[in-house]
């Protein structure tokens, strides 16, 4: 009886390999050095390359989630970019948004941050973001990437080193002016901070390395399969708002596809006491029906066929 058990085991299992294929998995050659808003970040000390290769494995097998990265990354690197140039902040920084939201606009955190640029609703207000019941501005890709801008501006007069900029955008300027004095080391990298904050900075270097080449993780994607561009125009609205679904119809959309494109309108009306000025994006109902011609691919490495 154990015999027979034990030949039934044996041809589940020979069976079990004969109809599931395994594909081999890959950990990714780890560079000696990455550049970073100017900068050279050696991985040549064990535990930078350690820490890089930690997060360098998480992107790569996160199949999911960076598959929405990049096709995400095609809709708003063409917004984020020009910003970031006209501020005057490296262009790297691009890939810290990506590590705060995942490139998702309407990213909400447990702890009350929100948008493209996780800003916490003191933090955002601070910035000139207005947040409220009705408006959040933290939610407005251009705004908001204006209002992390001046983070950006105000952390480098502070430290005159963008990777520590990146650092205290997680750990907080004053966190980090603190371990500074207290650890006697100049670097980020050199600072024994939370889990959250050690890993942030290397996040955002294995995140641009993936950016520059998913195919070299084995991502392919054809021109198809990414997202198509939807044109909008501009509409001011200057005074208050009753019903929003009512204005949208009024304006030839639903509600829903208001909100799609204004994410950054919180309420189902806007009382608008002060009378101010507020710019809304009104989608082409001629760009709803997908239309292959209509997708812009921002960066060719992104494509495979």
């Amino acid at each position: 009886m154990r015999n027979k058990s034990g030949i039934i085991l044996f041809l589940c299992i020979c069976l079990c390999q004969s109809v599931f294929s395994v594909e081999p998995l890959y950990s990714f050659p780890i560079p000696s050095g990455i550049e970073f808003a100017g900068q050279t970040i050696s991985l040549e000390r064990y535990d930078m390359r350690e820490r890089f290769d930690r997060e360098q494995i998480v992107i790569a097998y996160n199949h999911s989630v960076s598959f929405l990265i990049i096709k995400r990354a095609n809709r708003y690197f063409p917004v984020i970019e020009p910003i970031l140039k006209q501020n005057g902040v490296p262009d790297d920084f691009k890939y810290l948004a990506v590590i705060e939201s995942n490139l998702d606009p309407r990213a909400f955190s447990g702890a009350q941050a929100a948008g493209l640029w996780q800003l916490m609703p003191k933090t955002a207000q601070q910035l000139g973001l207005e947040v409220n019941d009705e408006i959040d501005e933290r939610y407005h890709v251009e705004k908001s990437t204006q209002a992390a801008c001046k983070y950006f501006k105000s952390a480098y007069a502070k430290f005159k080193n963008w990777t520590t900029v990146a650092a205290s955008y997680n750990a907080g300027m004053g966190r980090i002016s603190e371990e500074k004095e207290n650890q006697q080391v100049e670097e980020a990298f050199d600072m024994l901070l939370t889990s959250e904050s050690s890993r942030y900075v290397f996040r955002i270097l294995a995140m641009k390395q993936f950016l520059e080449n998913p195919k070299a993780f084995g991502y392919v994607l054809s021109h198809d399969q990414f997202y198509q561009t939807v044109n909008t125009k501009e509409v001011t609205v200057k005074g208050p708002v009753g019903d929003w679904t009512v204005w949208a119809a009024q304006n030839g959309i639903s509600y829903s596809q208001l909100k799609d494109f204004n994410p950054w309108l919180r309420d189902r009306k806007l009382t608008n006491p002060t009378g101010r000025d507020y710019l809304l994006q009104l989608p082409d109902k001629n760009d709803f029906k997908f239309n292959l011609a209509k997708i812009k691919i921002h960066n060719p490495v992104w494509v495979t066929f």
